[in-house]
């Protein structure tokens, strides 16, 4: 018979298989949930440190509120009561480019930018700036945005981003990528003429990048994070509906404009 080969999970009458491990005997009720994230991914077993900077970013990413992905996975919700599944997935489905899905788009800039470097890293702030500057200039000559730049709500700062860099840094594991997302941060003014904020998304990116994980998997983990944040949007819509008055405020006020005015 034909084989399919996998390193994930396999099961027979007496036993269930996961990562080479025993489920019931070896994994559950000794890994934790984001462990076991990260181990599926990686195909390697975390160390303590790398669990604790990737567990922050999956909290980072939770929840923000009444996000647009939020309010499609209530407003789903009222219309489908009867499908849960429905309404989470309408919520996933908004992970793109303005929201989760720039802790990839980051990721994979950083990335790229270490690429061409090669083995050459700077050794100082001073190298990281004239790497970053010469990286932003040549994404804005390109007429594209820089990733991780900016946020609608933290003008002045993103309270992640510091906190985030500094786990890792406490952890040993403030690497390249998030050496060089900070100096994209100290330079990019010069650039853009405007000073923007290091919003949390890209530097989740830039710390998930440090971890090993590749990086065309890193939006993955941004909806990981989220699936649970609209997991408690639902919860309190069921206690707290306001997905009916969101729809007749929008209903009750839409008003005909001529298409040819």
């Amino acid at each position: 018979m034909t084989t399919y080969p996998t390193s994930l999970g396999t099961s027979t009458a007496d036993e269930i298989r996961l990562l080479g491990q025993d489920l019931t005997g070896d994994l559950m009720g000794r890994v934790g949930f984001g462990e076991l994230a990260f181990w599926l991914v990686a195909m390697r077993r975390p160390t303590a440190g790398e669990v604790r900077v990737f567990e922050s970013v999956l909290v980072a990413l939770a929840d923000h509120g009444f996000t647009p992905t939020a309010i499609a996975a209530r407003l789903t919700y009222l219309s489908a009561p009867d499908s849960l599944q429905g309404a989470l997935a309408a919520g996933l489905l908004g992970g793109g480019s303005r929201f989760l899905g720039v802790t990839e788009d980051c990721g994979q800039f950083l990335h790229a930018v270490l690429d061409d470097l090669g083995e050459d890293l700077p050794t100082d702030d001073a190298g990281w700036d004239a790497v970053a500057l010469d990286a932003v200039r040549r994404t804005k000559e390109a007429g594209r945005y820089v990733p991780g730049l900016g946020h609608p709500v933290h003008k002045q700062g993103d309270p992640r981003t510091p906190v985030l860099v500094g786990i890792a840094e406490e952890e040993g594991l403030r690497g390249p990528h998030l050496r060089l997302f900070e100096a994209v941060g100290r330079v990019h003014d010069q650039v853009l003429g405007r000073r923007l904020p290091l919003n949390g998304a890209g530097v989740c990116g830039a710390a998930l990048a440090d971890l090993g994980l590749p990086v065309e998997m890193l939006r993955g983990f941004a909806l990981l994070a989220r699936c649970a944040g609209l997991l408690g949007q639902l919860a309190e819509e069921r206690r707290r509906p306001i997905g009916m008055d969101a729809y007749l405020a929008v209903d009750r006020n839409a008003e005909y404009v001529d298409p040819t005015s």
